[in-house]
């Protein structure tokens, strides 16, 4: 076990980093910011030299505390990350802009995250995340190449080619570790209309959070842990998926002005295919107040033999298809946000979709844990956030209950999680004055069996009786 430097070293980043802050998390709907300097001046410069001065540095640092406490007799976890990156982006040529950036971690401290637990031979699950889950081991070098683009805008029109960040409801940053997902490809961003907005494009590789190294799509399927077959059996997707691209369009259609339309698809040759299709209305309340409402259903096929002619090298078992359906109601002002929300994926099959591509968009989702590789679930959640606008603090409390499948019905649970309930409790705030530009998060997660069956300790530990908390501190310039 990795001996822990001196328990000044926590306190040294509380005060004199006044502000190891908030995380990536960003709804999905949003644009992909990550980089939160000045934005850069969109008009046109003449001359390669003029065109290179005119550009500009954005930098940011990032300081991660993660601990997690599993239940008696199990092993608990702890890392202290912190890391920077810089990125540089050239003035505008007849709409054309070039951008590079790129990102180092290094590991100050942790468990020794390489070992397994000792009662269950489960491998760390989140505080290795913060780093290189590829090489456990690897506690310094930890650095990637993660923009390298060259885009070109005119008007409302924008097309990007090269390696970039994007945020769909299946392809997205990730939030909550170290660094984001990117993608390398074809992206196109368009407004034909006030009210239409379009995107999508052809991806061709993948560099998943938590990873340093670039995969293209097909071998991107299986770096994460891969669950089991519908028998109980090891998957054996990893490196042996057959696709090269995921081609991806969606748009948001504004009907009138309280009722939105958004419509997403996502097709990978020879593997599957995912619709999602959202309705989203609100009615004006009293004191400058709204109810907001919402509809959500994805509706995923497989594609020719789902990734493999070998069933057990498969991603997508062959002539399977998943179901879900989603609903919330919530009332919100300038200072409260609140919402209840329900999923139900049906019994018809697993919902898939690599969990190395991004965070499922149902109304449900609660940070620390997915829903992803199950089927026949019910799941409820209730979301209160209140803004404490002129202190620049964010406070969020999220509670929610899975009524999920056996652990043992590998047909719908292919993760082994047992039916669960989660607290959340994020507090965000951004500083002022002299630390200008900082952000700090607190996140406390709790989850809980909530099922009466018997569970081997590997259904348990990371999963369910655990406690974890997070500290983060961000500094953008």
């Amino acid at each position: 076990m990795k001996k822990c430097k001196p328990p000044q070293l926590f306190f040294i980043f509380i005060f004199f980093l006044p502000a190891i802050i908030l995380a990536q998390h960003q709804e999905l709907q949003d644009n992909p910011i990550l980089w939160k300097g000045k934005e850069q001046q969109h008009t046109d410069t003449a001359g390669l030299l003029h065109v290179f001065k005119k550009g500009q540095v954005h930098g940011h640092f990032r300081y991660f505390f993660m601990h997690t406490n599993n239940e008696a007799a199990l092993t608990n976890y702890y890392a202290h990350a912190a890391g920077g990156g810089i990125k540089y982006e050239t003035g505008l040529y007849k709409g054309w802009q070039a951008g590079i950036s790129g990102f180092f971690i290094f590991n100050l401290a942790s468990s020794d995250l390489a070992k397994p637990d000792a009662a269950t031979q489960a491998n760390n699950r989140y505080e290795i995340g913060l780093f290189d889950i590829t090489n456990p081991h690897n506690n310094t070098d930890i650095n990637r190449l993660e923009e390298l683009y060259l885009k070109y805008q005119q008007k409302e029109f924008v097309v990007t080619t090269g390696k970039q960040l994007i945020n769909t409801p299946f392809i997205n940053l990730q939030d909550g570790r170290m660094r984001p997902t990117v993608v390398d490809g074809v992206w196109l961003h368009l407004q034909p209309a006030a009210n239409i907005v379009a995107e999508g494009g052809w991806i061709y590789g993948i560099s998943p959070r938590s990873t340093v190294k670039w995969y293209g799509v097909g071998a991107s399927i299986g770096v994460y842990p891969v669950g089991v077959n519908e028998n109980g059996i090891k998957s054996g997707y990893a490196g042996n998926v057959n696709t090269n691209a995921v081609w991806a369009v969606g748009a948001s259609y504004t009907l009138t002005k309280n009722t939105a339309l958004k419509a997403w698809n996502f097709f990978v040759p020879k593997v599957f295919n995912t619709t999602l299709s959202e309705l989203s209305f609100n009615f004006p309340g009293v004191s400058k107040s709204k109810w907001v409402f919402g509809l959500q259903s994805v509706y995923q096929t497989v594609v020719n033999n789902g990734g493999n002619t070998n069933p057990a090298k498969a991603y997508y078992k062959k002539g399977g298809h998943a179901i879900t359906l989603g609903m919330k109601a919530g009332w919100q002002n300038t200072h409260w946000q609140t919402s209840l929300n329900y999923n139900r994926i049906t019994a018809a099959g697993r919902y898939l979709m690599p969990r190395e591509w991004g965070r499922e968009p149902f109304f449900t989702f609660l940070p620390r844990e997915r829903n992803e590789g199950l089927g026949d679930v019910h799941a409820y959640t209730t979301k209160i956030n209140y803004r404490f606008i002129k202190q620049r603090i964010n406070s969020q409390l999220g509670l929610g209950y899975y009524n999920l499948p056996p652990v043992n019905n590998y047909a719908l649970n292919k993760y082994g999680l047992p039916s669960y309930v989660q607290l959340n409790l994020d507090i965000r705030y951004e500083w002022a004055g002299f630390f200008k530009g900082v952000e700090t998060q607190l996140l406390y997660v709790y989850k809980k069996q909530a099922s009466s069956e018997t569970l081997d300790k590997r259904a348990i530990i990371n999963k369910v009786n655990m406690h974890q908390w997070n500290l983060l501190m961000n500094f953008h310039f």
